[in-house]
């Protein structure tokens, strides 16, 4: 197992900062609105979504219905199923260790699982599940801490909840120092750029990755994939 995170640990240290600070971030929001630390832990553990998470501060806050949460955060999270069909060769002969993959599959993760290789020596199915795991942990971690934190200091948390935006702006950064084939990312920026000004802010999101996963798809006898994943 030390041998495991001695390997793993260097690859998640981007994910770690983000999701420690973003985590606390999220805690202090929850204190905010009179959610303790143990719904900042049970939330992180079971949810574990972070996006799903920060908006679930606004529904609880505006007191939304169960029908409006699922409908908003299966709408939120719907761009899972489209990247998530990518890992399905990756998971696949991973054991009952795959139901906790798929639970685990955030966006981060996934950047870390295609963005490198497997360190040498150490197996597939030992490396997905320990990058996913240790990335949970990191969040499990940031979002009690800020939770207790803001349970003992007041905090003003206006503007807070750009920070997972600004994790994500990092994160693509990352991803195109790391690709050399830049075709895919151009294109997501493009067919979102064309959604935004077509659908509006409320409703390019799915049309974008729709026509995103055509167009790649379309692309796929002209893109060189293995270059792409280097």
């Amino acid at each position: 197992m030390k041998r495991i995170i001695k390997q793993v640990f260097p690859q998640t240290i981007p994910v770690m900062a983000g999701y420690i600070s973003l985590g606390i971030a999220f805690g202090l929001l929850l204190q905010s609105i009179g959610y303790g630390p143990i719904w900042a832990f049970l939330m992180s553990l079971f949810i574990y979504a972070g996006s799903a998470q920060f908006l679930a501060v606004e529904l609880l806050t505006a007191g939304a219905t169960l029908t409006n949460v699922a409908l908003l955060t299966f709408l939120l999270n719907f761009r899972h199923l489209f990247y998530g069909l990518s890992m399905l060769e990756k998971y696949r002969g991973k054991g009952i260790r795959k139901i906790y993959l798929i639970f685990g599959l955030t966006d981060e993760t996934y950047a870390l699982l295609t963005g490198y290789k497997t360190p040498e020596g150490l197996g597939d199915k030992d490396y997905y599940f320990a990058v996913t795991l240790m990335n949970q942990l990191y969040w499990i971690f940031g979002c009690v801490i800020g939770s207790v934190a803001g349970s003992i200091i007041p905090f003003d948390t206006t503007g807070i909840d750009f920070a997972m935006t600004a994790l994500f702006a990092v994160l693509v950064v990352e991803q195109w120092k790391t690709h050399k084939n830049h075709i895919p990312a151009i294109s997501g920026f493009v067919i979102t750029i064309a959604a935004l000004y077509i659908f509006g802010t409320d409703s390019f999101l799915i049309p974008a990755l729709i026509v995103m996963s055509v167009v790649l798809m379309c692309m796929k006898s002209t893109l060189n994939w293995e270059e792409i994943n280097e």
